[in-house]
């Protein structure tokens, strides 16, 4: 018996989901992770793994649109919306940045974590995906946010740019008849220069998992694009608009983890209705179980717990600027930090340098309370970690550099 479209889209998620959990798990593919080889040990193999699966994305997201061979207009989330709630992705990045940093971990990690056998990531999920529900179900987000972001934000509709792109963009002003064509071109140039980037250390090129993981999270963002964006994704579409009660969030789009888990929690509180399952449910339960098969197949399996109140208390922290700071950036650092970037979107470039500068601040002024434990404040650490990342010059430093 032939499985209905909807069916077979959310199997092929959980499929995609699994095959992205066993990698990241026998990899440690972990984006906060390569933020922190980065800025403790100057170690860059794993963001080089990080924006190799973002130039494989890009590569195969502008090939696919060129041939005309999926259609990503209408993406979920709207990461091409001509709106540019450029305020948002600077502070959502921001707080997810900081937030995952207190978590241990992007939301990503959380789910490689939870088949891994890491009991923290039940409340830590929950708090994410409770968050990001008042976010998405309720007036906080209109209220606290969006009152103030949307006067100071602006449609770039109004400049005859349709969408935020790069490639649009740049067309646009270079006054080309079709703008939206050098999406191409513009995807090209920027991968040549991350993979001229990417291709100088020879550390990283005999660095096995550093390698496969790059490749293959890039791989698996471009085919869960073509699964619900191509010809299969036009069909799930078209029999969703017939359906008399529709599945929820059916469109085009790939990996990304804050909203499924605000998903997660509708289902829950309306009685476990498979009605509302999701695309981005399927996915995230996929990594789950992808991760779990891996740590048991290899005895890697194991059981954590907090450490104590303080880590309790830390890791809450983290989920609720998680939460938040992930709906107010769109995407975490695979939804934005990957997925979103493949589409050229240059809300998807903020919100990804700014998650990057929130977790590498947390980073650092951690480091320097652990150092200066009995003479540092919070204004001095986060002082002197900005003088650290060259973002104030160095007379504002507080404390030595450490």
């Amino acid at each position: 018996m032939e499985l209905e479209i909807t069916t077979q889209v959310l199997l092929l998620g959980v499929a995609l989901g699994a095959v992205l959990g066993g990698v990241s798990n026998k990899t440690s593919f972990c984006t906060m992770g390569a933020v922190s080889d980065w800025v403790n040990m100057g170690d860059m193999r794993r963001m080089r793994s990080w924006f190799l699966a973002i130039s494989i994305a890009i590569i195969g997201i502008v090939l696919l649109e060129s041939g005309s061979i999926i259609d990503i207009s209408g993406g979920r989330p709207p990461y091409r919306s001509s709106m540019l709630f450029w305020p948002r992705f600077l502070l959502g990045g921001l707080m997810f940045g900081v937030g995952m940093t207190l978590a241990s971990g992007c939301t990503n990690k959380l789910l490689v974590r939870a088949g891994g056998g890491n009991l923290k990531t039940i409340f830590t999920f929950a708090t994410v995906g409770i968050c990001a529900f008042i976010m998405t179900r309720t007036d906080f987000y209109g209220v606290v946010f969006h009152s103030w972001m949307a006067p100071i934000s602006f449609d770039l509709a109004t400049l005859g740019i349709p969408d935020q792109s790069f490639g649009t963009i740049l067309g646009s002003i270079l006054g080309l008849e079709n703008p939206v064509g050098t999406n191409l071109y513009v995807g090209f140039a920027l991968v040549a220069i991350f993979l001229f980037v990417i291709m100088k250390s020879k550390d990283f090129l005999t660095s096995m998992d550093q390698l496969i993981s790059g490749i293959v999270i890039g791989l698996l963002t471009v085919v869960t694009w073509y699964v619900t964006a191509g010809s299969m994704g036009q069909e799930w579409k078209e029999a969703a608009e017939f359906m008399e009660f529709p599945p929820p969030a059916v469109g085009p789009q790939s990996f990304t983890f804050v909203n499924p888990m605000s998903e997660t929690i509708v289902f829950y509180t309306e009685g476990l209705n498979l009605d509302l399952i999701t695309f981005g449910m399927c996915t995230q339960f996929g990594v789950m179980s992808g991760s779990f098969l891996y740590a048991i197949s290899t005895g890697k399996f194991r059981f954590e717990w907090f450490a104590n109140k303080s880590d309790f208390i830390r890791h809450i922290i983290g989920a609720v600027l998680m939460g938040i700071g992930g709906i107010l950036a769109m995407g975490c650092t695979l939804g934005q930090g990957v997925t979103g970037v493949s589409t050229l979107a240059v809300g998807s470039f903020l919100a990804l340098g700014s998650i990057i500068i929130g977790c590498a601040l947390t980073l650092k002024v951690d480091y320097y309370g652990m150092v200066y434990e009995d003479e540092s404040n919070f204004i001095k650490a986060l002082l002197s970690s900005m003088v650290d990342l060259h973002m104030l010059p160095e007379r504002m430093r507080k404390l030595e550099a450490v």
